[in-house]
């Protein structure tokens, strides 16, 4: 590589380097208490369910692991039924999350890319609908399930976020941004349907964006805890949050009961990011070189 010398001190350096100073002490030192102040939270969150409930009201933090874990794990089974807690939760969450994923990718892949009459007015309703507050629906939405005699069941909890407006419009931008025309008339021409077109072509080329669709998805519907409290019963089928809630119902709380509970709840959001953190990342990186 050759080498141009500074115009006033006479240094050599690198052609093409733009010349300027390496990041100092103090970004390091602020990036570093950034992260810390954002990782710390959660690492004494897992801290607190291996100790007993002394160090809550201890005036200096317990940075180090006890040995009450186990003990503390147990007890939360033997309050409540976190095993189907548990269960209920990752069926709900699965479920909404595969269906939304697939049906906002279909949609947005045909408000994107095909032509059809009344799909940019189609597209808008759409739009308005995320406008709405969703307690606003929740009365009639109850009416409903229990219309059909849902209430009580996993189907109340799963039918109604199957879709939702927010996916759509991801999935349709993803869609109007990865997914080219010429390569949607190049399938035609090859003969692939119109789910030949979207299985072949648009989804592999909108797979980081439903990654993050997918892990937000799961995140919701993981953390939801109204809906669930309203139309299901905590005791016949209860989700991860209202067992969570029935932790907390007690005259006295105890904390570390709580905690643990909550512990034992985000292992399966956290096992979620890295199972698409690859994929997001590829997104991120993908966005980084349009730009």
């Amino acid at each position: 590589m050759a080498l141009a010398t500074h115009p006033t001190t006479g240094r050599r350096r690198r052609a093409g380097s733009d010349g300027g100073r390496r990041p100092g002490f103090l970004v390091y030192a602020t990036l570093v208490a950034v992260l810390a102040s954002s990782v710390f939270p959660l690492y004494y969150s897992f801290i607190l369910p291996t100790r007993d409930n002394s160090a809550i009201g201890d005036s200096l933090l317990t940075l180090t692991p006890g040995g009450n874990l186990l003990h503390n794990i147990q007890r939360v089974y033997d309050t409540v039924d976190f095993w189907l807690a548990l269960r209920n939760s990752l069926i709900i969450s699965t479920t909404v999350t595969v269906c939304c994923v697939l049906l906002s990718s279909l949609a947005g892949f045909a408000f994107a890319k095909l032509p059809f009459r009344g799909r940019n007015a189609l597209f808008v309703a759409v739009v308005i609908t995320a406008m709405l507050p969703t307690q606003l629906g929740m009365i009639p939405l109850y009416m409903l399930m229990g219309e059909l005699g849902w209430i009580a069941t996993l189907k109340a909890v799963i039918v109604p976020a199957l879709v939702n407006a927010f996916a759509v419009f991801w999935m349709r931008q993803a869609c109007d941004e990865s997914v080219p025309y010429e390569l949607v008339e190049a399938a035609r021409v090859d003969g692939c349907s119109t789910l030949g077109v979207f299985w072949h072509v648009a989804l592999p080329a909108i797979r980081p964006q439903a990654a993050v669709l997918a892990m937000f998805t799961f995140m919701a519907t993981w953390n939801d805890f109204m809906w669930p409290l309203i139309v299901l019963d905590p005791s016949v089928t209860p989700t991860v949050q209202t067992a969570l809630s029935s932790l907390a119902s007690g005259y006295a709380l105890d904390y570390t009961l709580i905690l643990s509970g909550a512990a034992i709840g985000v292992l399966p959001l956290l096992f979620v990011f890295l199972l698409l953190s690859r994929q997001i990342v590829a997104g991120v990186m993908q966005g980084a070189v349009k730009g």
